[in-house]
């Protein structure tokens, strides 16, 4: 392969657009521009709340949101996804930048990019390793719990704006119980309008929810404003607004260093919540349309997504469901909806950006309450962890009270401290059940599925179903001794089915080995079945076979009981002989 035909490879390797764009057919375009505006709609007062959550000027949610869409679906794989400035990802930004800057200052806003930029460093270097598997790192349920916490602590941080009352708290709890306290201080004004902000969007929710009542609400919140001047009866406004686009900013690399205790834990967070939601994203919309992506790739693509928005003074960015399924289901199929709607994004800040000078602080929180309602307090998959898995469910709530009382930043290590433990925890204590033969059969299963299936006195057949090594090696000798120890009859022969483990490593082997020479020593024979090819060259490798013999080694867990069965009765014999 010549060194021109290397090169464009690895172009089409790493940008997907140049494989698709070719190919792409003018029947689509009308349904991708319909997604792209119905995306729009959602997508100007969602990045408004992000925005107004980071503590940055709304501005800049936009700024992040035109990026996004531009550069992202230049590189991904996957033909739906769109990905935008997220309430969560921005909660967890807010919380660190808030904790040493001023909201609104520019500080904040540097402190924001900065965030955005290194998250979008450490995707572009998990790529380029391939390490898409990190990701689970953080499990399904630690997550969802995680996230749960993250919508009760926005909607505490948004209630005040609906009241007109003043924010104060360390954590969820406090500015919650300040806020109760505060309450006979409340503006009238500014509670009717967010009261009926906040019902008008449910209302749409409800009973029309492809209408983008979000828009709607900013829009009557504007018209409000102009018409009645509500800021004049003491209700909060989102503040300027300039009109323009984002210019090419590095952030102060003073100011990063003064604070990147905030900062690396900040992106830190916002990589793995971000990579988890957008990988699911991706696999759930290639799976419903049936094609393919590749999670190296989408972590490429989010990288330099956020890694430019960062560098245009822009937010942390993820995929997001809600965009993605309205575009989607207004007729959206490929990437050009992403930048048709950055285009569209364009355009607003052009030419309608002082509009939103005038939205009403307690409108915004109306919307950003209502798309965490329906977005993050996931009630119902909190629920089925209750029903479906009691210790997951208390897991996830060790996550969402850790959000609530420690701040997003340690409530992030919390989650994925908790989904380590969790997965240590899982790995450490597998599974070894007793075995017997189903009737008229040479099939062995779980005695304890199975009670009726068949035993041999004197013989014990057990399934090690898990990796062999340092944290689980002590687990199987306590498991043979205690089996010993409590048989009735006596123990004569041990058949250890290994189709289970795929990993053993030498503190295993050293495991196995005191197991069989404790064996012995006691006049137990031991056979092991279903042992995989890479095991066996490892235990031969490490010795354990020239103690076990490889006459003791067999396919079937029925072979090994039949071999097992001949010696003990040849035993007897002789016993008995004597």
């Amino acid at each position: 392969m010549t060194a021109t035909e290397k090169l464009k490879n690895l172009l089409y390797r790493t940008l997907p657009i140049l494989e698709w764009l070719p190919h792409y057919e003018r029947k689509w375009l009308a349904g991708d521009v319909i997604g792209a505006l119905s995306a729009w709609a959602l997508l100007v007062p969602a990045s408004l709340a992000a925005a107004a959550i980071a503590g940055v000027p709304v501005q800049h949610g936009l700024y992040g949101a035109a990026i996004a869409a531009l550069v992202f679906p230049l590189f991904t794989t996957s033909r739906h996804v769109i990905t935008a400035p997220g309430a969560s990802l921005a909660a967890i930004a807010g919380a660190a930048v808030l904790a040493v800057a001023d909201r609104g200052s520019d500080e904040a806003v540097q402190l924001v990019a900065a965030i955005a930029l290194l998250a979008g460093l450490l995707y572009i270097i998990c790529s380029l390793l391939r390490m898409g598997w990190i990701s689970n790192f953080l499990s399904e349920s630690v997550l969802t719990g995680f996230v749960f916490g993250i919508g009760l602590a926005l909607i505490v941080s948004q209630v005040h704006w609906i009241t007109g009352t003043a924010e104060s708290g360390a954590n969820t709890w406090q500015k919650l119980a300040n806020w109760i306290q505060g309450l006979p201080d409340t503006n009238p004004v500014s509670l009717v309008v967010g009261l009926v902000t906040l019902a008008l969007l449910v209302a749409l929710k409800l009973y029309a929810p492809k209408f983008p009542g979000s828009l709607l609400a900013v829009a009557l919140g504007i018209g409000a404003e102009l018409a009645f001047g509500l800021s004049n009866a003491g209700v909060e406004l989102v503040g300027s607004v300039p009109r323009g686009l984002p210019s090419l900013a590095l952030p102060s690399a003073s100011l990063v260093m003064d604070n990147l205790h905030v900062v690396i834990p900040a992106a830190a967070g916002v990589f793995l919540v971000a990579l988890s939601i957008t990988l699911a994203a991706a696999r759930q919309y290639a799976a419903q349309y049936h094609y393919d992506i590749d999670a190296d790739q989408e972590m490429l693509a989010q990288g330099v997504a956020n890694a430019v928005s960062g560098l245009f003074q822009g937010m942390s960015l993820t995929g997001l469901f809600g965009l993605t399924s309205v575009s989607a289901a207004a007729g959206g199929k490929t990437q050009l909806v992403s930048i048709a709607l950055g285009i569209f994004v364009i355009l607003t800040l052009l030419f309608v950006a002082p509009l939103f000078s005038h939205v009403p602080e307690a409108v915004l929180a109306a919307v950003i309450i209502t798309a965490v309602v329906f977005g993050l307090i996931r009630v119902r998959a909190m629920r089925r962890l209750w029903h479906l898995a009691r210790t997951e469910f208390w897991l996830a709530v060790a996550a969402l009270l850790g959000v609530l009382t420690f701040g997003l930043l340690d409530g992030v290590l919390i989650g994925v401290g908790l989904s380590l433990l969790w997965l240590v925890w899982r790995t450490s204590h597998p599974a070894m059940p007793l075995l017997g033969r189903m009737p008229d059969s040479k099939v062995y299963h779980s005695l304890e599925r199975f009670p009726d299936s068949e035993t041999h006195p004197g013989l014990v057949v057990l399934r090690f179903d898990g990796p062999l090594f340092f944290a689980t090696s002590r687990n199987l000798r306590d498991r043979i001794r205690v089996l010993i120890a409590d048989a009735d009859p006596e123990v004569k022969g041990i058949v250890l089915d290994m189709e289970g483990t795929n990993i053993i490593d030498l503190e295993g082997s050293d495991a196995l080995h005191d197991v069989l020479k404790e064996l012995r020593a006691i006049g137990i024979e031991l056979h092991l079945a279903r042992t995989k090819s890479g095991i066996e060259d490892r235990l031969e490798h490490h010795g354990v076979l020239d103690t076990l013999g490889r006459d003791r080694l067999f396919d079937y867990v029925h072979e090994a009981v039949e071999a097992l069965k001949a010696k003990v009765e040849g035993w007897e014999k002789h016993v008995a002989a004597r």
